[in-house]
């Protein structure tokens, strides 16, 4: 009888791991005898100088800087009082369109001159295009939509 193919498959692949293996082996050796013929060792330590490069010379001891663990701030620095800006959630703008029967229509920023979506959802008043309004901003899926819509008086 002969052999099954499984069988021949599996020799084959452990004939392959086996001559890896010993290539690795032969390469390791020849390494270490080209070390200790060429007398390289390599860079035995490696020091980081004051620019971030790496150097085999030692830093000097006198340029060395010390710094306090508690003078390093790992979060968002504190605002002062002096650098808040009054922040006001509402702002005022212009309809450029709304469409009633499809419930949605889009409002001109009147700081920015930037379109925002709005929804009937988001509505308070009944709007119409060209109406100036006050409305608050919210992040929605495809960006800031116009929410709490009012018209301005």
């Amino acid at each position: 009888m002969a052999k099954s193919q499984q069988s021949f498959n599996k020799n084959e692949k452990e004939k392959k791991r086996l001559k890896k293996r010993e290539d690795k082996r032969k390469k390791m050796e020849a390494r270490k005898l080209e070390a200790k013929e060429g007398g390289k060792k390599g860079i035995e330590f490696a020091y980081m100088d004051a620019y971030g490069n790496i150097t085999d010379t030692p830093p000097d001891p006198s340029q060395k800087i010390v710094i306090n663990a508690e003078d390093i701030e790992v979060s968002v620095p504190k605002t002062l009082e002096s650098e808040k800006e009054e922040f006001d959630p509402v702002r005022k703008g212009t309809v450029s369109f709304f469409d009633s029967s499809k419930g949605f229509g889009f409002i001109i920023d009147g700081e920015n001159q930037e379109k925002y979506f709005t929804h009937v959802s988001g509505l308070i008043d009944e709007i119409t295009e060209g109406n100036l309004v006050s409305f608050e901003l919210e992040k929605g899926m495809k960006g800031m939509n116009a929410v709490k819509v009012t018209i301005v008086k």
